[in-house]
């Protein structure tokens, strides 16, 4: 039986968007962020977070520096019960970034790359699965390999962007549960 998935964005859906957060003393939680996540683990959902991380490519902090601070977010979580069973991230940016992080790659959402990996390395049924994020990248990925959507917004959107919208992470795993 495979399992199934919860992938969630990064910053602005686990974390509040201070832009370019790579740095243990600028990550701080959005609201019911750890509540959520716990939440999810409880329901047997891997906890898969799915993130585009230019900043490497543009040289402002290195792929160690996103380690370091994913290590920081499990060992917090591990506080209240709760983990993250993997991050994914993609460090390339097609125009904007240096030397060899300067590319096209299939790993930068919306594309799917990281989240087939996942797929692939949890053995996840993405039909059973969903897809979290603030952004229409996240919501692009998720309808692309097949997953439910729900946009985090507390702006009024066309219906057919994602199947389900959401003010925070806490409410969107609130409606993940009483599906």
């Amino acid at each position: 039986m495979k399992n199934k998935a919860v992938f969630l964005d990064r910053d602005g859906t686990i974390n509040i968007d201070k832009g370019y957060v790579h740095r243990i003393e600028d990550f701080e939680f959005i609201e019911g962020a750890v509540e959520a996540i716990g939440i999810l683990n409880e329901n047997g959902f891997k906890v898969i977070v799915i993130t585009n991380q230019s900043g490497i490519g543009r040289g402002y902090y290195t792929e160690k520096d996103v380690e370091k601070l994913h290590q920081y977010i499990n060992s917090e979580l591990a506080k209240h019960n709760a983990r993250i069973d993997a991050f994914y991230f993609c460090p390339h940016h097609p125009t904007e970034a240096l030397g060899k992080y300067r590319m096209e790659c299939n790993c930068r959402k919306p594309k799917t790359g990281l989240f087939e990996k996942a797929l692939r390395d949890f053995d996840i049924d993405a039909q059973k699965s969903y897809v979290i994020g603030n952004s229409i990248t996240d919501i692009e990925s998720g309808r692309k390999i097949g997953a439910r959507t729900i946009l985090l917004t507390d702006q009024p959107i066309p219906d057919n962007i994602s199947d389900f919208t959401a003010k925070n992470l806490l409410s969107a795993v609130r409606l993940i549960n009483e599906k």
